[in-house]
């Protein structure tokens, strides 16, 4: 919240604005919060780099996908 304060009389009038005190941010809490981002983040990038792993897999062992043609002598 911020209080106002007004100075003056009349039609023209000057409003001042100040911002109230707060308490200093838990940094502690928001260490914790990075550090669970970063570990979310981690998981859903090695999630993400198994499922493509397992797709590259399954592409090799496919004889439809063969590269080389149709007779390999």
């Amino acid at each position: 919240m911020s209080r106002t304060y007004r100075k003056g009389e009349g039609d023209k009038e000057n409003i001042q604005v100040r911002g109230v005190r707060r308490d200093p941010p838990d940094l502690r809490r928001l260490a914790r919060a990075l550090i669970e981002l970063a570990q979310l983040q981690s998981e859903a990038d090695a999630e993400k780099e198994h499922k493509r792993a397992r797709r590259r897999d399954s592409k090799e062992g496919d004889p439809t996908s063969d590269s080389h043609g149709a007779g390999d002598s």
